[in-house]
């Protein structure tokens, strides 16, 4: 599998459910609403949902989230939903996103791959490894 590394700028508007559980012993548990435009060779727009822990120690907690893609990917048009996993720990983070597998469609049918994201000056950035299954691989 032949793997292709782009990145990115993209923005975030994070939309807070108050309906959802409160936490008990410091902990604060949140859901979000998460909307996306992303820029560059990966150009499109997500929907998804945020569940998050904040603990009573500064700069411990934990998130998940979905979201699903829709756009073009180097010109291939299609959708892929990417799965988070974000631990941070006395504010040190680990964060992994993973696209979910099989759940790539159109042009992106076989999309596997992973995201990294950073934020610098309030800017949000992306870089995006990614790959097709031997059998979907698209010519780019």
């Amino acid at each position: 599998m032949q793997v292709s590394k782009i990145t990115g700028k993209f923005d975030v508007k994070l939309t807070p459910d108050s309906t959802y559980a409160t936490g008990v012993g410091g902990v604060t548990l949140g859901r979000m609403g998460l909307d996306k435009t992303f820029y560059g060779e990966l150009e499109g727009r997500s929907q998804g949902e945020m569940l998050s822990a904040m603990t009573s120690v500064k700069g411990s907690a934990g998130y998940v989230a979905i979201e699903q893609v829709v756009g073009k990917l180097c010109g291939k048009q299609g959708s892929f939903v990417l799965q988070h996993f974000g631990i941070m720990t006395d504010g040190q983070n680990r964060l992994i996103l993973e696209v979910v597998p099989h759940s790539g469609a159109g042009e992106l049918q076989g999309l596997t791959g992973t995201m990294a994201i950073s934020i610098e000056n309030g800017q949000h950035f992306y870089e995006f490894q990614f790959g097709f299954e031997a059998s979907a691989e698209p010519a780019f």
